[in-house]
């Protein structure tokens, strides 16, 4: 793991040991039951090892030997007796065969014993390495438990931990990491209030795509007029979508226009050149929708550059965010709007999607209401909301947790 802090002698590992066998009661013996435990196992493990290598070399060696079968067309009979010479080749070829086929089997059986076994073993030592990082750098080990319960990817945790580790550790570095999180969350640059443009926002269903686009217009129409405003929909495959977007734009005084094409996408762009802010409502398909391709495709209007925002919902999985931006980033993102975060669990997977894709925050939505619920994105306070629900949620990682995603710091160090 990069930037890991220091470690101790061996002096200091005795006396830790010693201190954990005083004080756990009956320690010692469990201590005892622990390490014959242990070298029985690793003793079965090498047996198990040096039975399957015995075994790859007595394949080996049968495969090399003359009497391994052979193709039957190589065999050649001179003394006429082709049917004693054919059936001596074919009872050799099949008790080869046979004994062939039983060496894989053992293999095959010794392989999955071998994969039992590390997962066995994997387990407790991780456990291990947990608890001596805890008995060793605690200031450390605690940093990494308040970064973890955040939610946060393991990957994340340890490249902050690890920077603080170089700033030196003191018991403010849990606020210094929150600091630090605000400052590595990406924020767009850009204010879409201001510019104006033409903007697409896609993503998959349900994210809030069409709410969202009311509230930017409204929000829009409050600062220039709705007069500067104009609303396109290319939502051919819901139904009553068109409806919903009418629905806002008769609220907001704002004119709606349908295309279903490319052709017909650029024919409404060109009757919307005087206005300073073109919103376009996208279908939600999914990302893996083979319609994905052609809904990105219609977006690709040469004569006015549109800018694609991505729709996400703060409730979505870490790996399911994933699978999102990887395959809505052939649009050419200018970055995201991160929606529902009132109807969010946690915010540290989201958070660490967001900060490991670089994609960045533009817009984040709390609610329905329009446009109030609507707020240009600031690290700071995604990462003061995502504080507020980890202490709301008041849960905190197992040990076995722990340990695990420190298993998994370590592994990808190693890679």
């Amino acid at each position: 793991m990069g930037n890991q802090p220091a470690g101790t002698n061996s002096e200091a590992h005795s006396a830790a040991n010693e201190e954990v066998e005083e004080a756990a009661p009956g320690s010692r013996s469990s201590t005892h039951d622990d390490s014959v435990q242990r070298q029985n196992s690793a003793a079965y493990l090498r047996d198990v090892s040096a039975l399957a290598e015995q075994s790859r070399a007595e394949q080996s060696l049968a495969e090399q030997s003359d009497d391994y079968p052979v193709d039957n067309s190589a065999v050649v009979n001179f003394s006429g007796n082709h049917d004693t010479a054919a059936g001596q080749f074919n009872e050799t070829g099949m008790a080869h065969g046979q004994q062939h086929a039983a060496t894989a089997k053992d293999l095959e059986k010794i392989q999955d014993e071998l994969k039992g076994l590390r997962n066995i073993m994997e387990a407790p030592l991780m456990q291990l390495s947990w608890g001596e990082l805890e008995r060793v750098q605690p200031l450390y080990a605690g940093l990494l438990k308040q970064l973890m319960n955040l939610g946060l990817s393991a990957q994340l945790c340890e490249k902050i931990a690890s920077t603080m580790v170089d700033r030196g550790l003191h018991k403010h570095s849990w606020l210094e990491s929150l600091k630090l999180l605000a400052e590595m969350l990406p924020v767009a640059d850009e204010d879409l209030m201001r510019d104006g443009g033409v903007i697409s926002l896609i993503g998959p269903t349900g994210v809030g795509k069409t709410t969202t686009i009311a509230k930017l217009a409204a929000r829009f129409a409050l600062r220039h007029g709705r007069r500067n405003i104009a609303l396109v929909t290319t939502d051919s495959y819901r139904i009553g979508a068109h409806e919903q977007l009418r629905t806002y734009g008769r609220i907001l005084g704002v004119p709606v226009q349908v295309a279903a094409d490319n052709d017909e996408l650029q024919a409404v762009l060109n009757s919307c050149r005087d206005k300073k802010l073109i919103l376009i409502d996208t279908s939600g398909v999914s990302q893996r929708d083979q319609r994905l391709a052609e809904q990105l495709a219609t977006l690709e209007v040469s004569a006015m550059p549109i800018k694609n925002y991505l729709v996400l919902s703060a409730t979505g999985q870490m790996r399911l965010q994933e699978d999102v931006i990887e395959s809505f980033s052939k649009a050419d993102l200018h970055g995201c709007i991160l929606t529902k975060i009132d109807e969010a669990a946690s915010l540290g997977e989201m958070l660490s999607v967001l900060t490991e894709h670089e994609l960045p925050v533009a817009y984040v939505s709390d609610g329905q209401k329009v446009p109030d619920d609507l707020h240009p994105a600031r690290g700071q306070l995604l990462v003061k909301e995502a504080v507020k629900l980890m202490q709301k949620a008041n849960r905190k990682p197992s040990e076995k947790e722990l340990a695990f995603m420190f298993g998994g710091m370590i592994n990808n160090a190693n890679i």
